[in-house]
């Protein structure tokens, strides 16, 4: 079956997302790593991309851990250092795409909140045809029934879909659902598949 739709993820594909590289910076490498330690700030985190709300959550997990209340609350006061910065070349390839006339999708896990502090920095975020937002859909990646809400509202079988993701988990999920997937390493890698599936050109990948 032909690629009728692309499907971006959003973080590390169009969007870097490294809060232990910020923390690192913030408070040095060791004391971050006792933090991530000692509390599981990520999955903390797939509770806001579940529709937790981003305030209240954060709060409750710093009042929890009161020995790293300050540094807890960096997640929520200092959020889009974590999200930063955007991958170029990626939302090239995406605006590409659009002006190709391929259909293009978002699927992330991504808070309700956190999504609308992204969008007035990173415009492209309103540029995709479809967006699928984790916490707005109440169910996260690499859970089955987000790919199932994906395919019930799009239209599109899932044959027909091509879906880049940076973690394997949710790439193998897709896969066995029979989607068309693509292990984001980088920029590049994925420019050349949309070339080799021919849906750009490559002065158009570039």
């Amino acid at each position: 079956m032909g690629i009728q739709a692309v499907v971006f993820d959003i973080g590390n594909v169009l969007i870097e997302w490294q809060p232990e590289r910020f923390f690192d910076g913030v408070i040095g490498a060791d004391r971050r790593r006792a933090m991530f330690a000692a509390i599981d700030l990520h999955g903390i985190n797939d509770e806001v991309d579940r529709g937790g709300n981003f305030h209240d959550t954060i709060v409750a997990a710093a009042k929890a851990n009161p020995d790293w209340h300050d540094e807890v609350m960096m997640w929520h006061d200092r959020w889009i250092e974590m999200a930063a910065p955007a991958i170029d070349h990626s939302v090239r390839l995406l605006r590409a795409l659009r002006g190709a006339g391929v259909p293009v999708f978002a699927l992330t896990n991504f808070g309700i909140q956190t999504f609308e502090i992204a969008e007035p920095v990173y415009p492209f975020l309103d540029e995709f045809d479809r967006r699928y937002i984790s916490g707005h859909m109440g169910v996260i990646k690499p859970e089955a029934d987000i790919y199932q809400m994906v395919e019930d509202d799009c239209g599109v079988p899932p044959g027909g879909l091509l879906f880049a993701d940076d973690r394997i988990d949710n790439i193998h999920v897709a896969a066995a659902r029979g989607w068309q997937t693509h292990l984001f390493e980088g920029p590049q890698g994925w420019a050349d598949r949309l070339v080799a599936e021919g849906l750009l050109g490559k002065e158009a990948a570039a």
